[in-house]
């Protein structure tokens, strides 16, 4: 049988040639150039800017100190604690983050996820820790779940830095009544799922049902933006979150026309917590040691004041102050 000749470009050149040349020099551009992926680009800057002479840096794990990225679980929907801006994160952690990375000398990185998941997330290792407005309670320190008593992991610690509490608002000029907890039953209220304010509402529905009155509607959501569109709507009756999160809605959605708080103070009055999966002392240590030099600079009530939420600044950094 006759061997079927090799066909040639226009140059001369087989076509196996013109072929491998090809693959050679995307081989040698990939080389050159490395990963371009947004994630090893951010790897490679974290590298790039570490500060290895940061006051705390060597009390980092070598791990952390080598890439340089501490990854951050967070629900970037819950403004101002924390949330999205032109497409940069914005808000209360975001920049108490900021200040940690400067005392530890690496980037503490951001990455969005749904409230519930970040539990999960620290224990299959997708996080480092988190720091979401998570309020420090005792069956998150165990790996209880809340709702079911249930074991569900190892737990965390937790390193406290601001102390909240929960209200409730409705829309402006139609509280229909609701003036507290109490006069929430028969009524329906959203609330972001997995929260404190998703607890209480549960605690109290049954409170509602066991002296004869309807109980509550709830409503819950991956984030506080849908709740708060439930609400604007007229969906529900009234939404439940953290005072920060509650009083920034009633700020600026609608320039202040949509929203009126309702039901005095907050209750529940409890630290917000950088969550740190057990088994992870030494990051732990090295963060609280952060933290305890932001609040003896300065530089932490600067990020209270610019926020409008330094009622709820803590004096000293406290490990598992929750109940």
């Amino acid at each position: 049988m006759t061997a079927r000749p090799t066909r040639r470009t226009a140059s001369g050149r087989s076509r196996t040639a013109v072929a491998g040349a090809t693959a050679v020099a995307a081989a040698l551009l990939l080389t050159s150039c490395g990963d371009q992926t947004d994630a090893a680009v951010a790897r490679r800057e974290a590298v790039k800017n570490r500060d290895t002479s940061a006051p705390l840096f060597t009390l980092l794990p070598k791990d952390i100190q080598e890439k340089a990225l501490i990854q951050v679980g967070s629900d970037i929907t819950y403004k101002p604690v924390e949330f999205r801006s032109d497409g940069a994160i914005e808000g209360i952690d975001p920049d108490l983050a900021a200040a940690l990375s400067k005392e530890l000398g690496v980037k503490l990185n951001f990455n969005n996820a749904t409230f519930d998941t970040l539990m999960g997330g620290m224990k299959s290792k997708r996080y480092d820790i988190a720091m979401s407005a998570m309020t420090d309670t005792r069956e998150r320190q165990q790996g209880i779940d809340s709702s079911t008593g249930k074991k569900i992991g190892e737990g965390v610690d937790f390193i406290d830095y601001l102390n909240v509490g929960v209200s409730i608002y409705t829309q402006k000029g139609k509280t229909q009544g609701i003036d507290g907890w109490d006069a929430l039953c028969g009524k329906k209220i959203a609330v972001q799922r997995g929260t404190v304010s998703h607890d209480l509402a549960k605690d109290q529905s049954k409170k509602c049902e066991k002296n004869g009155e309807q109980p509550i509607a709830m409503e819950a959501f991956d984030n506080d933006s849908e709740a708060q569109t439930r609400l604007r709507t007229g969906g529900v009756d009234a939404v439940s979150s953290d005072y920060p999160v509650a009083a920034y809605a009633v700020k600026v959605s609608g320039h202040g026309n949509d929203f009126q708080m309702v039901g005095g103070a907050p209750v529940k009055a409890a630290p917000y917590g950088i969550a740190v999966p057990k088994g992870s002392e030494k990051l732990r240590d090295a963060l609280k040691a952060a933290l305890e030099r932001a609040i003896k600079s300065g530089a932490y009530a600067k990020v209270l004041d610019k926020w409008d939420v330094k009622e709820a600044a803590v004096p000293e950094a406290k490990l598992n102050g929750g109940s």
